[in-house]
């Protein structure tokens, strides 16, 4: 329970921080309080979306070659360990590689397209498919980022040129993970 009620304080801060829209963190958020206060079967569905979680952020420590699960928070992050995860999106983006970018992703996570929010799981996301994710606006502002000196905050860090479209990561269970795309 505390690694989702700490993925969905991440998400909020991410979206204060990025400007997104708030019907989508409260939506989040209330589908938290819905399956805190729901029935057997909802605490069930609660367990399968952790285990697909689980298998997301392992997946996720392996292919980011973190091999120990250990940030506190955001300020514990050094700013080499930060530009060395940009460094990554940044590939990620460039060559449009929605898999590479999906395994440094923290499910659930907030997209915001049209008719999109919050995508629940690593399946989803990829099924919105690399067309949909890296619009023209997104891949420019990736590519124009400078990730030279991160200084961290409560909301994580921003990979963006300073214009609306940016990628936003933090620590999600002691590692950094992708916690939201603002469009």
């Amino acid at each position: 329970m505390k690694k989702k009620r700490k993925r969905v304080i991440v998400m909020v801060l991410s979206f204060t921080l990025a400007g997104a829209v708030l019907a989508g963190c409260s939506k989040s958020q209330q589908s938290y309080q819905d399956t805190q206060q729901g029935s057997t079967q909802s605490v069930q569905q609660e367990s399968q979306q952790n285990t697909i979680s689980n298998k997301a952020e392992t997946e996720a420590v392996e292919k980011n070659d973190q091999t120990t699960v250990g940030y506190e928070d955001n300020f514990a992050v050094d700013s080499k360990a930060a530009k060395e995860f940009a460094e990554k999106v940044k590939v990620a983006a460039k060559d449009k590689d929605l898999e590479a970018l999906a395994a440094l992703t923290a499910f659930p996570v907030y997209v915001g397209l049209p008719d999109v929010g919050v995508v629940e799981t690593k399946e989803d996301f990829l099924n919105l498919g690399a067309e949909t994710v890296f619009t023209e606006e997104l891949l420019k502002s990736i590519e124009m980022a400078d990730i030279e000196d991160f200084q961290p905050s409560m909301a994580g860090f921003s990979i963006s040129d300073g214009k609306t479209a940016n990628i936003n990561f933090g620590v999600v269970d002691g590692i950094l993970a992708i916690n939201g795309i603002n469009y």
